[in-house]
């Protein structure tokens, strides 16, 4: 993950000093930047000069060497919170007391990694996913004493350098594990339950309802689909598999006011006429055009049989 964000800030023409946990581990890593950032543009992904600016990233044998005289502080050990709370001691004080701080994780409490940093106000979580180069969101956690100033100052640099933030409270998992993980498990579930193999699972995944997805998130999926449907079909749900398909209150209560979403002018959000008939088009343009890039797109090679 270290070496994808280099590779980002690198391209994006920010100043790079990398450091890993030996200094033969630094000059690989560097080696190892270089080779990806080389293999991306001859594939087409990078401009050729973001070649040279993966080579010209410096490295230092130490934290200290690292983060002395820099504006922002990027750790991204393993998920390992003792390791975590040496390195965030480390850098918090040898760095700039103006710099920022940043911890990359995917799960621990930021509220806890806060607790290692000197001037916590600095400090804030943020969750990359893989690979980094390409994948464009990056969830924003702030711990309780993040300062909004650093919080609004990190959203404009994520932003400058093509990414999609969101700015996410510190609850387990946060935003993006908790969903995607309770994908996940329904997935296993059905597979364990004999509807259907990992390979047909993942069909349906991509090509019905993730299909939807690169452009539009839950909450207005389910007001172009009808607040009332999603409340039907979660009680049939409901009756063969449980009460964690139970409907929230919040959608009984906005079905029960009349808003059922794009066709009443109103669900989870709000649609003048003019924005529902919008919405609606743009919708059909995206998935047309989405249909016509996966036509031009090869099949990717899947995994061959197996299960669970």
């Amino acid at each position: 993950m270290g070496l994808g964000v280099a590779e980002c800030f690198a391209a994006a023409g920010i100043e790079v000093v990398l450091t890993d946990a030996t200094p033969e581990l630094t000059r690989e890593a560097k080696e190892r930047l270089a080779r990806r950032a080389r293999g991306h543009a001859d594939a087409g992904l990078l401009a050729e000069r973001s070649v040279g600016r993966a080579e010209a990233v410096e490295t230092a044998d130490d934290v200290a060497g690292t983060v002395a005289g820099v504006d922002l502080v990027f750790e991204a050990v393993p998920e390992d919170i003792g390791l975590k709370e040496k390195i965030l001691n480390s850098c918090s004080t040898a760095a700039p007391q103006e710099a920022v701080i940043v911890s990359n994780t995917s799960s621990l409490p930021i509220n806890d990694l806060s607790e290692f940093v000197g001037r916590p106000g600095r400090f804030c979580g943020m969750h990359w996913f893989n690979p980094p180069e390409w994948i464009p969101g990056v969830e924003v956690i702030p711990s309780a004493a993040t300062a909004p100033e650093i919080v609004g100052r990190l959203v404009e640099f994520l932003r400058g350098i093509g990414k999609r933030p969101a700015v996410v409270g510190d609850g387990p998992g946060f935003v993006a594990n908790r969903i995607q993980n309770a994908l996940f498990l329904e997935a296993v579930r059905c597979v364990e339950e004999g509807l259907a193999s990992p390979q047909e699972v993942d069909e349906v995944v991509r090509s019905c309802f993730g299909f939807r997805l690169p452009f539009f998130g839950p909450f207005q999926i389910s007001d172009m689909a009808g607040l009332d449907v999603y409340e039907d079909v979660l009680d049939v749900l409901r009756d063969g598999l449980g009460d964690r398909f139970e409907a929230p209150d919040s959608l009984r209560r906005l079905v029960a006011e009349g808003r059922t979403g794009t066709k009443s002018g109103a669900g989870f959000l709000e649609y003048t006429d003019e924005e529902r008939e919008r919405l609606l088009l743009e919708r059909d343009r995206r998935y047309a055009a989405l249909n016509r890039l996966l036509e031009d797109l090869p099949p990717v090679d899947a995994g061959s049989g197996g299960g669970l």
